[in-house]
């Protein structure tokens, strides 16, 4: 027998190595916010020290988007990047449970906790991700982003998609635009 998606809420699941994972999940938001949910966005890698354009986007049309990351990992030290995911992660896993919001969207938390060259789960630990998946508000649809997603939140997800780049423009010495990736 089929979901109740009405009142049943989904894990939706972004990863892979291509362009497009988080603004599948911003246009997740957008729906979301255009059928009258209450959407909260925690991005796990970006710094709230840069400015991103769907942040400015999103603020106009009242949804918080929470920069909790100092960066990519090699622009700090281990202690730096440690201590981001240790505030951090609480903040969101407060969000999910709290049941106040209908979507939530955990952007590159799969990066978060893919990084292995320092110890990250005493600070960011799987199980209480897992835990967060199994046992958030019946209502809340959730949507967690990022490249090289944990296996078992795959098993725990309604849905995955792997997105995988065909050509990129990166390859060919074109860097970041302003307004595609920020």
């Amino acid at each position: 027998m089929a979901k109740d998606t009405k009142k049943q809420g989904l894990t939706l699941l972004y990863t892979g190595h291509g362009k497009g994972k988080t603004t599948s999940a911003l246009g997740l938001a957008l729906r979301g916010v255009g059928r009258g949910f209450k959407v909260k966005i925690f991005q796990f890698i970006k710094s709230p020290q840069r400015s991103y354009g769907e942040q400015i986007a999103l603020k106009k049309l009242g949804v918080e988007m929470v920069q909790l990351g100092i960066g990519f990992t090699w622009t700090k030290t281990p202690e730096e990047h440690r201590e981001a995911l240790r505030i951090g992660w609480p903040k969101a896993k407060d969000a999910v449970m709290s049941g106040e919001y209908d979507l939530v969207i955990l952007d590159e938390l799969n990066n978060a906790l893919a990084i292995d060259i320092f110890p990250i789960d005493d600070v960011l630990p799987i199980n209480e991700v897992m835990d967060v998946v199994k046992n958030k508000p019946s209502h809340v649809h959730l949507v967690i982003t990022g490249r090289d997603a944990k296996q078992e939140l795959k098993d725990l997800a309604d849905l995955v998609s792997v997105i995988e780049a065909e050509k990129h423009y990166y390859n060919e010495g074109i860097p970041a635009v302003k307004g595609i990736e920020f």
